[in-house]
């Protein structure tokens, strides 16, 4: 990381997680939740508090303020299944914009049923977490404070039907999905087509997953659809209990026009290594580029779209078991157009960030 990065990228992070469970080991309901707020000084000072367009979570510059809550109820007797959880934050605000009335404040929703008696074979169907990448909404969980530009622009959730199967020694699941679309609760207004998906990974041991997952679908009404076809890849390493690694590679495809046989192409790889040097202290390091230049999922409305390298360092201590205090700085540097702004509101091709957040669960 240069000496710029250095004195201009701080970052602050918070997040608390809580779980709350009978005494009853059997008791088949469990009651939790996560709470993360963050902190975002971003050095192009956007007068309005808002952050760049492709970015959705820590997504506020300047304030204190809540990225993701929620409480949830999941109850799972082995044979059927299900979770309720209500969420709140900027992440929400960002996220289901498009979705309507109290779906906006809907995390998960779902319910499935063992369909075999010998075998791990599952059919659920409501709102899930994306199938699709390494991270998801809780940041706790994830290597890094903030999300990957990947991450960030395709689906975090998904709705629809899956049937889902683990092997009996855990190293292999698949799954496949029908969905209402790129992260839809509600069906883009006149599309009548479905959404399709897979996924499959495989664990040989602790040490190692690989994963492969898809989509196939459009977001368009169906008087102008444009097929977009998407996969995810990614490897996930822990080498020793210190050192750990994922790479990962995305790459879309979607029509130019319904029936064209010209497609737009965009694609992100990042790499991304953790190093932690005791129980309560840990440190991550990504790197990553996306290349979006027909501006498919990131508009910028400039001659070369979205081409940007993402840089960051983060550290993370766990203050207590479930409660974790992140700090990171964060680059960004467009290859071809400014697409950012600096302070004096001048078109630039970088961007620094400072953040930093407490997350606790329960």
């Amino acid at each position: 990381m240069n000496k710029k990065l250095l004195a201009t990228c701080l970052g602050l992070s918070v997040t608390i997680f809580v779980n709350a469970q009978s005494d009853e080991e059997s008791n088949p309901l469990t009651i939790s939740g996560y709470v993360e707020t963050y902190y975002v000084y971003d050095f192009g000072n956007p007068g309005d508090h808002n952050r760049a367009g492709f970015l959705y979570s820590y997504n506020r510059h300047n304030e204190v303020n809540l990225n993701f809550g929620f409480v949830q109820a999941a109850y799972d007797n082995g044979a059927v299944r299900g979770k309720l959880a209500l969420m709140a934050g900027t992440y929400a605000n960002a996220n289901l914009a498009a979705e309507p009335g109290v779906l906006k404040n809907v995390y998960e929703a779902n319910a499935g049923v063992k369909i075999s008696k010998s075998k791990n074979l599952w059919v659920d169907a409501g709102i899930f977490g994306s199938h699709i990448g390494f991270e998801s909404a809780i940041g706790a969980n994830c290597w890094n404070m903030t999300r990957s530009i990947l991450a960030e622009n395709s689906p975090y959730f998904l709705t629809g039907a899956k049937i889902s199967y683990t092997s009996d020694n855990g190293e292999w699941f698949l799954s496949g999905l029908v969905t209402n679309g790129w992260q839809r609760i509600h069906r883009v207004d006149w599309n009548n087509m479905p959404g399709f998906g897979h996924q499959l990974t495989w664990m040989p041991n602790e040490k190692v997953t690989l994963n492969s997952s898809s989509f196939i679908g459009s977001d368009d009404p169906d008087s102008t659809r444009r097929m977009r076809y998407f996969h995810n890849l990614y490897g996930q390493f822990q080498f020793n209990d210190q050192w750990g690694l994922i790479a990962g590679f995305d790459i879309g495809m979607q029509q130019q026009a319904k029936g064209s046989g010209d497609y737009d192409t965009w694609y992100t790889p990042v790499l991304i290594a953790r190093y932690a040097s005791t129980g309560s202290l840990a440190f991550a390091a990504r790197a990553e580029y996306y290349m979006d230049k027909n501006q498919v999922i990131i508009p910028t409305e400039t001659p070369n779209g979205f081409q940007t390298f993402g840089y960051s360092l983060n550290m993370d201590v766990k203050v207590l078991d479930n409660v974790l205090w992140r700090l990171e700085g964060r680059t960004f540097n467009s290859r071809e157009d400014r697409i950012f702004t600096d302070r004096d509101g001048q078109a630039a091709t970088d961007n620094y960030v400072l953040a930093t957040s407490l997350s606790i669960s329960f």
